[in-house]
């Protein structure tokens, strides 16, 4: 039977096959395929007549990939770069008139306000998306971050009135339950997670000498 005989260059052929819009992720990544997938609390069995869980997962993740935070957040009358305290001048307080809103200025932390009761993870389960099957090392987990676009004068001082914050791509290295911070790394114009070398960044970034 010679009609069922493969291509030589299979990979070739599968290469150019053309199947339509996919969410799927083929280019170069320092984020693990699963690390993009929502939690989704259907059973496994479905009804019949009800989606499967696949196609449910599937336009979650369209969904998600859709929204843009700062979008979001604009359209609720929210500027981005207004969320961090900044240091003001109690002698020098703008009048109400000049600010059209209110003569205080943001001084309380979001932290103040987070509340993770309704979070569809714990911490420890959200960096664990970057553990891969057969795989020692843990790669950093994909998310927003809302920091300052000049990193010297922000890691000099956070609340300067010159710094413009911004939602930025980061990768999310590391979780301290103490102070129930996140350590993240800003992704590089490829969306990569690098260090200074040019290499990825594994394991919250210890290496062997520290």
């Amino acid at each position: 039977v010679t009609q069922f005989k493969m291509p030589e260059d299979f990979k070739s052929v599968l290469a150019k096959q053309a199947i339509g819009p996919t969410t799927e992720i083929f280019i170069e990544s320092d984020f693990p395929v699963q690390s993009f997938k929502p939690k989704v609390q259907i059973p496994f069995q479905r009804l019949p007549g009800q989606s499967p869980r696949k196609v449910e997962i599937e336009r979650r993740k369209r969904l998600y990939l859709s929204f843009d935070i700062t979008e979001l957040l604009a359209s609720k009358g929210i500027d981005s770069n207004e969320l961090m305290p900044r240091h003001y001048d109690p002698d020098n307080m703008p009048t109400i008139e000049e600010t059209k809103d209110s003569v205080f200025p943001i001084y309380l932390p979001l932290k103040v306000f987070d509340n993770d009761e309704y979070d569809c993870r714990t911490p420890e389960e959200w960096i664990s998306l970057g553990l891969e099957p057969g795989s020692p090392d843990r790669k950093p987990v994909p998310g927003k971050a809302l920091l300052p676009t000049d990193d010297v004068l922000g890691h000099e001082d956070p609340k300067s009135e010159e710094l413009i914050y911004k939602w930025i791509d980061v990768g999310v290295l590391d979780y301290d339950k103490e102070t129930e911070l996140y350590l993240v790394h800003k992704t590089d114009k490829n969306g990569l997670v690098r260090d200074e070398e040019g290499e990825p960044i594994l394991n919250g970034g210890i290496t062997d000498e520290g």
